[in-house]
């Protein structure tokens, strides 16, 4: 079987310490292009990996038609350039939030159902061992039913690892949307999903911008989430964790608390009712400071979906539910009232 052919829009940090190392190691795909609006960095990339080097997403579908694609931009270009990918005949794998809004969320499902192509939004929490293995727990009714949970995903904000530090579009409202929310809370509220097996139905959110200057956009959030069986929690997402990151969830169940992501030794610990307590060592979340993440799983999956004709773990439809999360909480913010979804 021939390779996949594919290509990356955008060159900057998650494309050059996830997308284009996975993509890279994988045997079954070519990177035949990549594109960035600065042809410098663009230059500098197809160079590393072989690839051609172009400023226009258009032409670059012209020129290559790459049999998928990356979308790896600022949170404004992910609806209008998946769009265009997927009217162009690509496969797309589209970074979070995958819009800014429902109806962009929206337009990106039914274009990729009416090009028959696959659309997946990179959601990584969901492949992370430990992730994976409470979720497992939680389905087989080792946790019993679940009363709460809490989870946190910060750090010291995204001028420590953004390829254009302090001056990255994640400060301007314009070209992010949202602020930590959109980069860090909509991970959680898919983690939260995931982990629960069922929806959110209402949201309350306190979003704030607090410990950055020159921005418009929120560095802290907390929301209260409930879940349609009643299951109520907290979710946090911030960029004023400047000590450490943070990236742990916390489950309360009727026979058991699981620790997830919150001990430096153990990625998940089990704690039971009668007092047992199970520690597993699983492997610990990659972060882009840590020299990039290479295991993540999304290009495998990514790929595997496309190769076998499969519908993508995180496709168009899940992508879209956990933006609503977030929507809800900009909406809860903005009413000061809680939020339906």
């Amino acid at each position: 079987m021939s390779k996949l052919r594919v290509a990356v829009i955008g060159c900057g940090s998650i494309a050059k310490n996830r997308h284009l190392g996975e993509f890279n190691s994988h045997s079954g795909v070519e990177i035949v292009a990549v594109c960035d609006i600065i042809e410098e960095r663009a230059q500098e990339i197809a160079q590393q990996y072989g690839a051609k080097a172009y400023t226009s997403y258009e032409k670059l579908f012209e020129v290559e038609k790459p049999d998928a694609v990356s979308v790896c931009l600022p949170n404004y270009l992910h609806a209008p350039v998946s769009l265009a990918a997927l009217q162009a005949g690509c496969h797309v794998l589209c970074e979070k939030p995958m819009a800014t809004s429902r109806v962009e969320a929206t337009e990106m499902i039914e274009a990729a159902k009416n090009n028959n192509k696959k659309l997946m939004i990179a959601h990584n929490q969901r492949f992370v061992a430990s992730h994976a293995k409470a979720r497992d727990l939680i389905a087989k009714g080792e946790v019993g039913k679940i009363y709460s949970f809490r989870t946190a995903f910060g750090h010291g904000g995204p001028e420590g690892w953004s390829v254009d530090g302090k001056d990255s579009w994640f400060f301007n409202k314009e070209q992010a949307f949202i602020g930590a929310m959109g980069d860090l809370g909509v991970h959680k509220a898919d983690l939260l999903r995931y982990l629960l097996g069922e929806e959110f139905v209402e949201v309350a959110g306190f979003i704030e911008t607090s410990a950055k200057e020159n921005t418009d956009v929120d560095d802290n959030a907390v929301c209260i989430l409930k879940s349609e069986s009643g299951v109520i929690g907290t979710l946090a997402a911030s960029w004023a964790y400047t000590a450490k990151e943070d990236n742990s969830t916390i489950i309360y169940g009727e026979h058991a608390t699981l620790r997830l992501e919150d001990d430096p030794n153990y990625s998940l610990i089990v704690q039971y009712k009668n007092g047992e307590v199970v520690n597993y060592e699983l492997g610990g979340i990659q972060s882009n400071a840590e020299g990039g993440q290479t295991t993540t799983h999304i290009i495998e999956h990514f790929v595997d979906s496309i190769v076998q004709d499969t519908e993508p773990l995180i496709d168009g439809e899940e992508g879209m539910k956990s933006l609503e999360v977030i929507l809800a909480a900009l909406e809860s913010m903005e009413t000061k009232r809680f939020t339906k979804i």
